[in-house]
């Protein structure tokens, strides 16, 4: 038997809606939500920069382990200031034992290098930190077209060099005055290596002697027939060791010289010491007892002295 279906009121079904979500859920209004307010903002103080190579050259150079790792600072430095690039490079020059030279003449510094006016002696003090092998240096800086050249040119062509700066190795001989500015006898030098063996470890000595005796018949014209007997002893010594080849710089004189013109008297250049030594080539003039028109007469060369550099020990090339 069926029941005939019989439909709800929409009011009735809208109650129950209404109380299921009543029972379900719990209605929270804005007026009970916390209010949050901004975190507050913490301002940190800024570190300063640490002071550039021109401010300070020395807490520049204390900032890198070696010289090295100071040339790469400063060609960063140049990328950005031009000058403060080449303060930072010749702090690094200054302050430091640098002997990289060939860093030095590559491409970020050439053209300091020939356009600035203490480039020169920069040049001169890394060639002095190198060992002061004036001879091998310049060979290398002329082939990077760095306008410094020897004595023994400018001495073959004085007209061609006069002006230009010379680069030697020197001591100097005496010191004397020639109206106010004081000149300096400068005796070239030139360095070479002489090689040595040296003694490594314990030597052995060891002395041999044998004996041999015996007799011996036969005649001889004096005794006639007969016996001899006799003994004959040999001796032998020797010593023995190992050895390492050894390599010492000698400096030696070249046989030229020159004149120094200082701008002042000064202690520190002493006699009977090698320097490295930067100056301009001023030409040649005659020594004493030689006539003008005498193309033969000696002449010696003269030079004004721009810097000079003692030689360190070590030759690096």
């Amino acid at each position: 038997m069926h029941h005939p279906i019989r439909s709800l009121p929409t009011w009735a079904l809208l109650g129950s809606l209404a109380a299921g979500c009543a029972a379900s859920h719990s209605h929270v209004t804005w007026s009970d939500v916390p209010s949050r307010e901004p975190a507050p903002v913490v301002t940190r103080a800024t570190e300063a920069p640490p002071p550039g190579a021109k401010e300070d050259p020395k807490g520049f150079v204390a900032r890198f382990p070696n010289p090295a790792v100071c040339e790469a600072a400063a060609r960063r430095l140049q990328a950005e200031s031009r000058e403060e690039g080449w303060a930072a490079i010749k702090a690094c020059i200054e302050l430091t034992p640098f002997t990289q030279m060939r860093a030095l003449l590559s491409g970020p510094w050439n053209e300091d290098l020939r356009m600035r006016p203490e480039a020169a002696s920069l040049i001169a003090r890394v060639v002095a930190q190198r060992g002061g092998s004036v001879r091998g240096e310049l060979q290398y800086l002329q082939e990077q077209k760095i306008p410094i050249f020897s004595l023994a040119s400018a001495v073959d062509r004085p007209d061609t060099y006069k002006g230009r700066y010379v680069l030697l190795r020197a001591q100097v001989a005496d010191q004397r005055s020639e109206g106010e500015k004081p000149t300096v006898w400068l005796v070239e030098h030139a360095l070479s290596s002489v090689e040595t063996n040296m003694a490594v470890g314990v030597g052995e000595r060891f002395d041999t002697t044998t004996t041999t005796s015996g007799d011996l018949d036969g005649q001889t014209q004096l005794t006639g027939p007969g016996q001899l007997g006799g003994s004959v002893s040999t001796r032998e010594e020797g010593f023995s060791s190992t050895t390492r080849k050894h390599y010492d710089n000698i400096s030696d004189e070249t046989g030229r010289e020159a004149l120094g013109r200082l701008p002042n008297a000064d202690p520190f250049l002493e006699a009977r010491r090698d320097y490295v030594i930067l100056a301009r080539f001023d030409g040649v003039r005659l020594t004493s007892g030689g006539a003008d028109d005498d193309s033969e007469a000696p002449r010696i060369p003269v030079l004004t002295i721009v810097s000079y550099h003692t030689p360190q020990e070590l030759v690096v090339y």
